[in-house]
Formats: C-alpha cells, structure tokens, sequence
C-alpha cells in the first residue's frame, strides 16, 4: 500500500478544514483529504453571514451574552470568550488581506441580524452568499501555498492509532480504487456534521458524520450528540429537497404566517420571528402538527421589493425556478436538519483525547454552542478553532512508529442498493421518532431498530457501500442513546414526557466507546 508522509494531515475541506490547512503551511508539509471536491462542504452552503463585533453599539460583552443565552445553559465559558475575543481579530485579519464584505456606497461594511442577536453583528457577502465567497476566498489563499496537496474524491476510512496516538490516516481513492496511508506527525478532522442522518436536510448529502464516527471508533470522545439544530425555515414543495431561507431574511423584517394568516411568534416569544431556532423551529413544527399542514409561511410583502431581491439575489433565484417572487408571494417553509451541535470533545485548541488528533468546526465539540447554536457563529467557530487547531497541532512532538499491515478497503458496486435502502429507512427513523419533537418509546423503538440494521453490516469486510452505512448506523446510535439519556427538554432536544429544562442536567453528555456515557460539568464562568 503507498505511504506519503506529511507534517499536518487536514480531513474535510470546509471552512474550517481550509482555514486549518491554511495556516499549518506555516509549519511544513500538509494534505487536504475530502471526500468530494474542495467546495463541497457545509460551509459553502452557509448563506446568512459569519458573527462578529463589529459596530459602534456592539462590544464582546454582548454577543458573549447573546451565545450563552441561546446556548440554554451549556456552553463553557472559556470557549465562548476565545470565540468572541479571537473572533474579532479573525475577521479582521481577512478584511486586511481583501475578503470582499458586502459594503454600503459609503465603504462601510454592511451588518445583518438574526435570530437571538441583540446587536446588527452579521457580516456578509455577495448578499446571501457569505458561506460560498468566505470559503472561496479562503480556498484561493490555499491553492496559492505550494506546500499543500489536496486529495479529492477521497475517503479516509481508518483513522491508525498506534499506543494511543494517531499516527496517520488510510484513505480510499475513489476513482482509481487505491488504498493510501497518510502518515502524519498530527490529524485535524475538520468533516463537517451529520445532518443528513435525517430525511430532509439543508446539508450536502456528504454530511452523514463519517469522521465523527471515525474518531468515535478510535477511542476519542464524543459530546452532546442529543443536540441537532434544525432550521426553521427551509423551502417547503412537495416532491423537491429541502433548500434553506436564511434567517437573515427574517432579519430583515419577514413575518411568520400560519395557515390562517396569523403571525404566531408573537404570541410565543418577545423578539417574535427572530428567537432563538429551537423555538422558532418547535413552534413552526406545532403549527403544522396541530393543524395538520406540512408547512407554514414567510411573509416579505410589507417590505421594499427591490432591497430585498438585491439583497437575497440567491435565493431570489431559486425561489423563481419554483415559480415564487419572494418579494411578493407567501414561501412555504418547515423545519430541516440543519446543524450537528455536539461533536468530538475538544479542548481550546481543537485538542482531543487522542494524542495527534485535532478537531475543528461542525465536527467538534468545543463547548461554544451549548444546547443551541447562536446563529452565524458557526462560520466564526471555523476561523477561530481551525487556527487554534493548526498551531497546537504543529507543537505536537513528532513519534517515529511503524503503521503495521492495513486491510484494504474495496470501490465496487456490490450491496449499493442495500446501502441506498438502510440509509433512507434510517433517514425515515431518525426524522420520525427522534426528530424535532422526541419520546421515550419512540426513541426506544428507533434504537432498537438502529441496533438491528447494525448486526447486518458490522462485519462490512471493508465493502465501502456498507462501510458507509456502519458509519451511519454508530452515528444515529449516539444521537439516540444521548437522547435517551438526557431526560429534559433543552435548547434543540424537546421531549414531550419531559417538557422542563432541568438543573440536574446542566451537563455534557460524553459518549466513548466501550464505556458507560458520563456527566460532565459545564465550564462557567470563573
């Protein structure tokens, strides 16, 4: 099997995964491994813009304050605190190289709201495009370094742990069939989330959690998988997937409207249409329970249909290839799977408990999100966290061990029919019974089942279709066995047979394998 050696091996080429290998270059030899092309991420698809302080009424203090409120009581302190403070200098340190933010005629830098925001702090570009132009302005930084080598179509299918330490990676190369090892002093993981685990997603359908099982698999730890963050407001038509309406659109003044014309978030909470996406997203699900709809609708025919055509050009577009002027008519919208909350456990600076192995962006569990992502501090937990990572990860003490013989890993079509089959009743079961609203039998029943497609495929005999569906399989199971555990609703997990958040369970909760899930305290404030 071919070896290559690296100093820094990135998996994922996200934002965070791009920003990482960005600055590794600093410090040697790196290789992107993705398993689809360079722009092919979560990040990409990001339309609402990336948090940052940025006005005259705006300080650290406040948006701090407005993460851990969304955040219900489970972010850890010290990381919402690097964000916020860090976050700035990020943003401003690509500002100064030329990243072109949406301006007024004035030059002065545009700034959006959003849901959960107390303060315009969204900065954006090319409109409702922030996730495409930021993580292609970051790409062309990284194509520029001649020290980085990207590997597409490529699927790392082993992390290889040797005496507790990640020694390198075991690729798949889809097109020639070839199995590679990628040796490397350290790996930072940075795979994106899991979203597409559900039957209707505003995620690539790359976005399955195959890294975070990986690194499960390995031995790292896992956190606050229960958490899913479903957006409130994707494209709802019958027969089509699901695309996303950015909360910046009600940001910038969109009502929501039930089947009767009434706008029901103002009855439900004091910033209305822009609380936080738990409660928007469970109210838009109610709304459509209760009455029996499939979807409720955004309203932005009070507002100047110029600005807003000019302003969403993007998603103007594709709301006209349905036939819907966004400016005038009501857009069907329901909630999606959106956003993996939890991830693998990280320390401030990407680290995990598997010495060489760094995690950064949806992957990881930093501690920043809480039971519930602020909106746009994701695109900022990218900038911040793929930085901390590249540095820690170059400190790491370079260990001179031997990769023992590697299964190969096979590219065929054998079981890719029974891979497609598994996955959409999982996507079904997932979105049924441990969705936006969950129980405990129900939740019991998926588990059960989740276990029983699992016995089909654990001996996959390295067969990538079925490889992929164990990759799913231990991903559901995590989600499920946290929610199960956690035995109150909070921030993106409701349960209807505990409808209190409870003090008991101001915790994290830590999944590894082979052991029983613990409890860990929430990093407050010292």
């Amino acid at each position: 099997m071919k070896q290559l050696e690296f100093d820094t091996l990135v998996i994922g080429s996200g934002l965070a995964g791009l920003t990482a290998a960005w600055h590794s270059s600093r410090f040697g030899k790196v290789a992107i491994i993705t398993k689809s092309e360079l722009d092919t991420s979560n990040s990409w698809f990001a339309q609402g813009g990336i948090a940052a302080v940025s006005g005259a009424d705006d300080s650290n203090d406040l948006h701090i304050g407005d993460t851990l409120v969304a955040g219900r009581g489970l972010c850890d302190y010290d990381a919402v605190e690097v964000l916020v403070r860090e976050g700035r200098e990020r943003v401003g340190a690509l500002i100064d190289i030329g990243m072109p933010f949406d301006r007024d005629a004035a030059g002065n830098i545009l700034l959006g709201l959003e849901g959960g925001h107390s303060r315009r702090r969204i900065l954006h570009a090319g409109g409702d495009a922030t996730g495409k132009e930021l993580t292609r302005f970051v790409l062309q930084k990284v194509v520029e370094k001649t020290n980085i080598f990207p590997f597409e179509f490529t699927a790392v299918v082993k992390l290889l742990v040797i005496n507790g330490s990640v020694a390198g990676v075991q690729g798949l190369d889809f097109f020639t069939g070839e199995n590679i090892i990628f040796r490397a002093k350290a790996v930072i993981m940075a795979t994106g989330g899991l979203s597409r685990v559900y039957d209707r997603s505003t995620n690539p359908h790359t976005a399955t959690g195959d890294g975070i099982a990986l690194a499960f698999r390995a031995g790292a730890r896992v956190a606050d998988m229960e958490f899913v963050q479903f957006h409130p407001t994707a494209l709802q038509l019958p027969g089509k997937d699901a695309f996303l309406i950015s909360e910046a659109v009600r940001g910038e003044g969109a009502y929501l409207l039930n089947r009767r014309g009434e706008r029901f978030m103002k009855a439900v909470h004091p910033l209305a249409e822009l609380a936080p996406r738990d409660v928007v997203a469970y109210n838009i699900f109610t709304q459509m329970r209760d009455h029996g709809n499939d979807s409720v609708f955004l309203s932005l025919g009070h507002l100047p249909p110029d600005k807003i055509r000019k302003r969403f050009a993007n998603i103007d577009q594709k709301l006209r290839e349905s036939g819907i002027d966004m400016a005038r008519d009501l857009i069907p919208v329901a909630p999606a799977a959106h956003y993996m909350v939890g991830g693998i456990r990280t320390g401030l600076n990407g680290e995990t408990n598997l010495k060489g192995l760094f995690v950064c962006g949806e992957a990881a569990s930093t501690g920043v999100m809480g039971a519930n992502r602020l909106a746009s501090n994701s695109l900022l937990e990218c900038l911040v966290f793929g930085k901390r990572a590249s540095e820690a990860a170059a400190a790491v003490s370079p260990v001179e061990v031997k990769i023992g013989k590697v299964a190969p890993f096979t590219v065929s079509p054998d079981h890719e029919q029974q891979f497609l089959d598994l996955k959409n009743e999982l996507a079904a079961l997932m979105s049924a019974k441990l969705g936006i609203i969950r129980n405990k039998p129900q939740m019991e029943e998926a588990v059960a089942r989740i276990k029983e497609i699992r016995e089909k495929v654990t001996k996959h005999h390295n067969n990538y279709n079925l490889f992929k569906i164990s990759n799913i399989v231990e991903i559901c199971l995590l989600i499920g066995k946290a929610a199960l555990l956690r035995k109150e609703s909070r921030g993106g997990h409701i349960r209807e047979d505990f409808t209190q958040e409870d003090e008991r369970f101001r915790v994290h909760i830590i999944q590894a394998r082979g052991k029983q899930p613990v409890f860990e305290a929430v990093r407050d404030k010292q």
